[in-house]
C-alpha cells in the first residue's frame, strides 16, 4: 500500500495507444490510478499517460518523497519538470501525494511539521499546473509514519493533526484553489501498543484522535477538503460485500467511516460528508495469481499472499465503478496499480499485467466508465449519521429476569454492540404495582451497580455483586456510550420483575 509502483522497461517499450476509447467520465466521480510508472518513463510517460486516458481513467496520484536531511530540494525534480507537463498535454491530470523518506521524520517535532509544510508549499509553487495534493500516506501505519503511541498512548492522530492543519494553511497561501487531501489512511490497525509487530492505529481509532486534537486546538479553519482512504479488502479472495472487524473498514465499511468523519468533526470547522467533505479512494486493489516460472515470465520471486483470478478482479472492478458513481460522498477513485509491479512482494492488482498486455478488468473498467458515463444505475447510496450506539442489542430473556428472585445470587444480562462501547449498568428499585418501566427511577437510586466496556461484535454478560435484594419491584437500567463518542448514547430498560420474600 502506498508503494512507488514502477514498471519494467519491457513493460513501457510495448505500451501502446488505444484508440477509440471511452473518454474520462463526465460525472461526479473522478477514476485514475494511483501509479508512478509515467514518472520514471524514458518518454516522459507520453505512452503510459496516453494509455490511461485511452480507458477512461482521467488521472494519476504520483509519489513525492520528502527528505528530511534536505528539506528544501525536490529530490525527483527532474522527473516532475517532465512528466508534469507531459500529462497535462494528454488530458491526465496529476495528483501528488507528499510524504516523508523516513517514518519517523516528523513524530511530534514542531520543526519538523513546519519544514514538511513549507516543502508541499514549495511543490505547489515549482507546479502551479497541479492542484490536489494529498497529505502524507497512511499515517496510522508504522511503515508510514512513526511513533504511533509514546508510553503506550496512541499519538499518531495528534501529531498528524498538526501536519495536515500548517499544510492546509500553506497551501491555501499558495493558491486558495488547490484541493488538501487529508487522512490517506490503511482501512487496517490493531490500536496495540505492546504488539510484536506492527504497533498501528486502526481508522477509527485514528480519526477520534484526529478530531480531540483538532477541538483542543481551538482552530476554526478546515484541515481538508477531501479525506483518503484506502479500503483494500483482508484479502483479494473477498468479495467486495465483505468488510473488516469494527474499528478498521474496507470498502464495504464505508459508513463506519463518515460515521468517524462526523463523530471527530461535527460542530467544528471541519465539515463532515453530511456537510461537503468529499471522500478520495486514491488506493484501491484486488491482486491476482500470475504465471511467473514461465522463462520470458517478468515476474520475479514467490507470491506472499492470497490472491484471486483475473475473472473475480475484473467482475470486483466492474462492482467498484457502479457502486462508487452511486455514492455522492466519493469524489475520486483510484486503482492500485494501473500496471503490475514485478516483483511479487510488490502489487499485481493492476488493469495491466507487467508486460503491458490488457487483462479483462482493463476491458470492465473501461467498458464501466464509459456505460455509465459517471452517472448512477441503481440505487443512490444515503447515508444519516447515527446519535445512538450503533447495533446495539440487549439480551434480558431467560438470562436476566428472574421468575421468582428471592433466592437470587447472581445478578446480570447480556450486551452486543456493532462498535465499542462504555455500559453503566444498575438494578433500580420500581415504585408501586406496575408492571411497566415509565417511572424506572435514575441510577442514584440503584441498588446494585456495574460499569464495563463491550467490545464490538462480542457478547458479553453484564455482571453485578452477589448479592441479596430486598423485596420489591425491580428494572435492569443500562446506559451505552459510543467509545469514540461518548454523546452518542442508548439507554435500555428491562420489564420489571418482583423480588417476593
Amino acid at each position: 500500500m502506498g508503494r512507488h509502483t514502477c514498471a519494467t522497461i519491457v513493460a513501457l517499450a510495448i505500451l501502446c495507444v488505444v484508440c477509440g476509447r471511452a473518454a474520462a467520465s463526465p460525472g461526479t466521480i473522478k477514476f485514475g490510478v494511483a501509479d508512478d510508472t509515467g514518472k520514471y518513463a524514458a518518454d516522459s510517460g507520453a505512452e503510459f499517460y496516453a494509455r490511461i486516458a485511452a480507458s477512461g481513467l482521467g488521472n494519476d496520484r504520483l509519489t513525492v518523497m520528502w527528505d528530511p536531511a534536505n528539506p528544501t530540494t525536490i529530490t525527483e525534480q527532474p522527473f516532475l519538470d517532465r512528466t508534469i507537463p507531459e500529462a497535462a498535454s494528454i488530458g491526465v491530470n496529476l495528483i501528488l501525494s507528499v510524504r516523508p523518506e523516513r517514518a519517523n521524520a516528523i513524530g511530534g517535532s514542531l520543526v519538523q511539521a513546519k519544514r514538511f509544510a513549507a516543502f508541499v508549499a514549495l511543490l505547489a509553487t515549482t507546479y502551479p499546473t497541479v492542484k490536489t495534493f494529498v497529505i502524507a500516506n497512511e499515517p496510522n501505519q508504522p511503515r508510514f509514519w512513526q511513533p504511533q503511541f509514546r508510553n503506550g498512548k496512541p499519538v499518531a492522530g495528534h501529531d498528524y493533526e498538526r501536519v495536515l492543519a500548517l499544510c492546509y494553511d500553506a497551501l491555501k497561501k499558495v493558491d486558495p484553489t488547490i484541493t488538501v487531501v487529508g487522512g490517506a489512511l490503511s482501512g487496517r490497525g490493531n490500536d496495540d501498543a505492546h504488539a510484536l509487530s506492527n504497533r498501528s492505529t486502526s481508522p477509527l481509532r485514528f480519526l477520534y484522535d484526529l478530531g480531540v486534537a483538532y477541538r483542543a486546538s481551538k482552530r476554526k479553519a478546515p484541515l481538508m477538503d477531501l479525506f483518503a482512504f484506502h479500503p483494500y479488502p483482508r484479502s483479494s479472495l473477498d468479495s467486495l460485500k465483505k468488510g473488516l472487524e469494527w474499528p478498521m473498514a474496507g470498502y464495504a465499511n464505508l459508513d463506519r467511516v463518515k460515521q468517524g468523519l462526523w463523530d471527530a468533526f461535527n460542530g467544528t470547522g471541519q465539515p463532515t460528508t453530511e456537510t461537503g467533505l468529499g471522500i478520495m479512494i486514491d488506493e484501491i486493489g484486488w491482486q491476482v495469481r500470475v504465471a511467473s516460472s514461465a522463462p520470458d515470465s517478468p515476474y520475479v520471486g514467490v507470491e506472499n499472499v492470497p490472491v484471486t483470478t483475473e475473472a473475480k478482479q475484473a467482475t470486483i472492478y466492474g462492482q467498484l465503478v457502479r457502486s462508487a458513481e452511486c455514492d455522492p460522498t466519493l469524489k475520486d477513485l483510484f486503482f492500485l496499480p494501473f500496471i503490475d509491479e514485478t516483483s511479487l512482494t510488490g502489487f499485481q492488482s493492476g488493469l495491466l499485467r507487467a508486460d503491458g498486455s490488457e487483462r479483462p478488468s482493463f476491458t470492465t473498467v473501461t467498458n464501466a466508465i464509459a456505460a455509465t458515463g459517471g452517472r448512477c444505475i441503481g440505487r443512490r447510496v444515503v447515508w444519516k449519521h447515527a446519535r445512538t450506539v450503533l447495533g446495539a442489542q440487549v439480551f434480558f430473556h431467560g438470562l436476566a429476569i428472574p421468575k421468582v428472585a428471592s433466592r437470587q445470587r447472581a445478578w446480570g444480562f447480556a450486551v452486543r454492540t456493532a462498535e465499542d462501547a462504555r455500559y453503566v449498568a444498575t438494578v433500580v428499585p420500581v415504585s408501586g404495582s406496575k408492571r411497566t418501566t415509565a417511572d424506572v427511577p435514575t441510577a442514584p437510586a440503584a441498588k446494585m451497580r456495574t460499569v464495563g466496556y463491550a467490545k464490538a461484535n462480542w457478547t458479553p454478560l453484564v455482571r453485578f455483586p452477589k448479592r441479596h435484594l430486598p423485596p420489591g419491584r425491580y428494572a435492569y437500567h443500562l446506559v451505552l456510550q459510543a467509545a469514540f463518542n461518548p454523546a452518542r448514547k442508548r439507554v435500555v430498560v428491562s420489564r420489571t420483575f418482583v423480588v417476593r420474600p
